[in-house]
């Protein structure tokens, strides 16, 4: 994505959050990390190194406001709790407000399971069109390649 020329934004702090940021500012790119004090009152430690501009926040729904409003597109890798708030909350941000909608992109078979699920547990609470906001990718190269296209075609 940073090769593409895409500011890459993530929770700024270790494991994941911190390969792609890395990896985005190896490839030349720009990183922000989004981080908070709330977090950071039971996990002490700060921005990863290759965060670039830190955004820090003081509470956790502040970031949350951050990492779901402000982007252009999201991916979502494999994750926890945090990871499925975020996508809820985005996915709930392009529903009630499609002229602000992005793209929303979940890579790994669990997040494609995890919501087939949902929606079929709760049948007709969910619309189809709701659903189909999620693009699943199978790897990172494919999400990267999704967000090619769109690019080439603007």
């Amino acid at each position: 994505l940073a090769q593409q020329g895409h500011t890459v934004m993530t929770g700024g702090y270790c494991g994941m959050m911190e390969a792609i940021s890395r990896g985005a500012e190896e490839a030349g790119g720009n990183t922000i990390g989004v981080t908070c004090a709330e977090i950071e009152r039971y996990r002490p430690g700060g921005a990863n190194p290759w965060v670039q501009v830190d955004i820090h926040t003081e509470t956790l729904n502040q970031r949350l406001e951050v990492l779901t409003r402000q982007p252009d597109a999201m991916i979502a890798l494999p994750g926890g709790i945090g990871t499925l708030t975020e996508i809820s909350l985005a996915l709930n941000l392009s529903v009630i407000s499609p002229d602000r909608a992005t793209p929303i992109v979940l890579i790994g078979p669990a997040w494609r399971e995890t919501f087939e699920t949902f929606t079929a547990q709760n049948d007709g609470l969910i619309s189809r069109e709701d659903f189909e906001r999620l693009h699943f990718c199978q790897t990172p190269e494919e999400a990267a390649e999704f967000f090619k296209d769109k690019t080439d075609r603007n």
